[in-house]
């Protein structure tokens, strides 16, 4: 055979192999500019007396506003900011009607008070409360604030600011200057204490709100007619979080016993005695260190004879019920003497004839109520019970039916579930590969709607019947360039730590690996720690890009392992709240070395080409890795991680050795560094102490720093960077 026609045979064959989808060349490569195309939808609204929802999108830094509604729902662009300048859409209202939705543009301030400026804009950046009607899509500014609460007929927007309760008529502003605006708005009222919590009475005329008096809080309730306020069952105990009931007559609130002479100890360690040196410095800023947040009664007194923790009878919280025109109230429930995680309840929600509250008991975080008129020894109602988790709940029209989602029977996925709020049997409403979460039930009681994702499908606007079914997506269309089809199903993982906890995982293979070929791997860290990575794309914005990016990863032919370490949600309490993790030991780095060694065994991974990266507590187990282990661990990259636990530098306390900088002396791999210095979640210098210590021992590493950028970038173009960087480091470091 001639040598022309035996490569034009050869040629023909590589072609059809090529075309058929052949085992040689199976895989289509795609960027990470095409594999992050897709529009993130967000923060889901329903109205409560019109079939009409709105929703939020994030596509390629452009964000906008989206309605639909019946029949046919299609979406419609409200608002539409076409700049991918960093400036942050959020916060979500809709009326009761549909007709008016409410949004706030702008990132919350810092510590120091700054509104994140991530694309340097010459005069700053402000946080402000935005409206738009649907039948016009002509959005408009009200005026600078936050956490906006929108009447139910749309008419007026409350907000809390400097410790009194603002309100702003939902109108598009004179022909005035902004900052005239904003300055000529002045409190709805005004009252002694901190102000907040600001909820509206169904009928438009009342507004609730929580008055801090530091060692007790008051439930107030302002009539915008009368400009009266009553106060409902005033005490000297901590009264928070009011609840309508359905026709705006009572309000239902959680009591706490008030802290005995809070102000007299708080003034004493702050200030100390006169002429000596406060007692108790008061923190400049928050501890470098992740940690969730959590809304908690304060607690102050302390010593002999004081318990102030609890009612005389025993009981540490109530639930009362106040009628708002007397002010007259009356306890309608206390928790159980025998069971202190009932603590933990910060929140209640009236509906129907029940009052409904989360609780974590029996390993899992679930949903409960009790009668409003059940009597207070009612015992309280699981009404999502089942092994699993229940999340992002939402209520019928007439607060008699809860919609939720859950991972109860699919541990790494989310179905949408419905249960009676007074209790009985729930019912699964979705099944299958995908994960549906933020049920958002329309008003006429037919169908849910709801944000979808799959293996492939990227998060969307969806509607479900509400006696369950297919979910039908309605937005967005994906681009032309997005590479659905070429993606991976990820493959559950079940593996054991060194000590016996078991930990799940999902692994990405690419499709073109070949018998007895090594490839390199990479392992994925997630921050939080309360986080739990799904067998599909995430519903949280930079899980979502991850996850994007785990495909990219396995399309170019990395392994891709993306670990639930201990800690994590998704798993039950016991597995959340782990012996000895994080500053306490942590624990869960077994769980990153046993998937390391997973990878190692497995005949299509190369052992002596794994790398790791996350980002937050990702990047702190990233830096970890490398650090406690460079013969695994070749290449690192570590966005915003935390690099020392606390603030001490006792290289015999458990905190130290606990933190990547303990063991420095044993990291040789390479890094890839990337914060920005705006970091609310992170603190930079942990990133700057960890760069002079590398510098220090000579280790390679290469930085990347975004200046007036948060934890989460807010500019897209940023993130293609990071990725793209990442890309190449792994490149340089694990494929050549």
């Amino acid at each position: 055979m001639k040598p022309s026609r035996f490569i034009l045979i050869a040629c023909l064959i590589f072609m059809t192999l090529s075309i058929a989808g052949g085992p040689a060349f199976a895989q289509k490569p795609f960027t990470i500019e095409q594999i992050l195309s897709y529009s993130f939808s967000y923060g889901l609204a329903s109205a409560k007396k019109a079939d009409r929802i709105a929703w939020l999108e994030f596509e390629q830094g452009k964000r906008s506003v989206y309605t639909a509604a019946a029949p046919d729902f299609k979406p419609v662009r409200l608002a539409n900011f076409m700049d991918d300048d960093g400036t942050d859409l959020t916060s979500l209202l809709i009326s009761d009607d549909g007709s008016v939705v409410v949004f706030v543009r702008g990132s919350d301030p810092n510590r120091a008070g700054w509104v994140a400026n991530p694309s340097q804009f010459p005069d700053g950046s402000e946080q402000a409360i935005w409206a738009v009607r649907s039948r016009e899509a002509k959005p408009f500014r009200l005026t600078a604030g936050a956490s906006p609460a929108l009447s139910p007929d749309g008419k007026w927007v409350v907000f809390a600011k400097d410790g009194q309760i603002y309100g702003v008529a939902v109108q598009p502003a004179l022909k005035k200057t902004s900052s005239t605006t904003d300055e000529e708005l002045k409190p709805l009222f005004r009252t002694w204490g901190t102000n907040s919590n600001p909820r509206w009475s169904s009928d438009s005329k009342k507004i609730a709100f929580v008055s801090d008096r530091q060692d007790h809080s008051f439930i107030g309730v302002y009539d915008l007619a009368s400009r009266k306020i009553t106060y409902l069952a005033p005490s000297v105990d901590r009264d928070t979080n009011p609840a309508w009931s359905g026709d705006g007559k009572r309000i239902a609130f959680i009591r706490r016993p008030g802290s005995a002479f809070a102000q007299i100890i708080a003034q004493a360690q702050t200030q100390g005695p006169p002429g000596q040196p406060p007692l108790r410095p008061t923190p400049s800023r928050e501890q470098a260190q992740p940690q969730q947040a959590q809304s908690q009664p304060q607690q102050i007194a302390t010593g002999p004879g004081f318990q102030s923790s609890k009612f005389a009878d025993g009981h540490t919280l109530t639930f009362w019920v106040a009628e708002v025109e007397s002010g007259k109230g009356e306890k309608v429930w206390h928790d159980p003497l025998d069971d202190q995680t009932f603590r933990t309840i910060r929140s209640i929600t009236w509906a129907g004839d029940s009052l409904v509250f989360q609780l974590e008991r029996n390993n899992w975080q679930h949903y409960y109520s009790v009668p409003v008129s059940g009597g207070v020894d009612a015992v309280p109602t699981n009404i999502t019970p089942g092994e699993g988790e229940a999340e992002f709940v939402g209520f019928s029209a007439d607060g008699k039916t809860l919609y939720y989602t859950s991972n109860a029977g699919d541990i790494d996925r989310r179905d949408l579930w419905q249960s009676p709020t007074l209790g009985g049997p729930p019912v699964q409403l979705t099944k299958g590969d995908g994960i549906e979460t933020e049920a958002a039930p329309l008003a006429s009681g037919d169908r849910v709607a709801v944000f979808y994702s799959d293996a492939k499908r990227p998060r969307c606007v969806a509607l479900v019947p509400s006696k369950g079914g297919e979910a039908r997506i309605i937005n967005p269309k994906l681009s032309t360039d997005f590479p659905l089809e070429v993606q991976v199903v990820p493959e559950p993982v079940i593996l054991k730590a060194d000590d016996g906890l078991e930990f799940h995982s999902q692994l990405f293979l690419p499709k073109d690996i070949q018998p007895g070929e090594r490839r390199p791997a990479i392992l994925f860290t997630h921050g939080g720690p309360g986080r739990q990575m799904l067998l599909g794309y995430h519903y949280m914005f930079f899980y979502h890009m991850a996850y994007a990016t785990h495909q990219y990863f396995a399309n170019k032919g990395y392994v891709v392992i993306s670990v639930n370490y201990r800690s994590g949600i998704g798993y039950g309490r016991e597995f959340r709240m782990a012996p000895n993790r994080g500053a306490a030991g942590s624990s869960e780095y077994q769980d990153i070395v046993a998937a390391a060694k997973y990878l190692q065994s497995r005949p299509d991974v190369d052992p002596d080409r794994i790398g790791l990266y996350g980002l937050s507590y990702g990047g702190l187990l990233t830096a970890m890795g490398l650090s406690r282990n460079s013969d695994i661990f070749k290449a690192g990259v570590d966005i915003a991680g935390v690099h020392l636990w606390g603030n001490s530098l006792d290289t015999n306390g458990t905190a130290f050795k606990a933190s990547s900088v303990s063991t420095i002396d044993k990291w040789t791999s390479p890094v890839l560094l990337i914060q920005g210095d705006d970091d609310r979640n992170v603190a930079f210098s942990q990133t700057t102490g960890l760069v002079q210590l590398l510098r220090a021992r000579n280790i390679y590493h290469e930085l990347i720093v975004f200046p007036d950028e948060v934890h989460d970038f807010l500019v897209f173009k940023k993130w293609v960077m990071t990725f793209n960087a990442a890309d190449d480091f792994f490149s340089r470091f694990l494929r050549k």
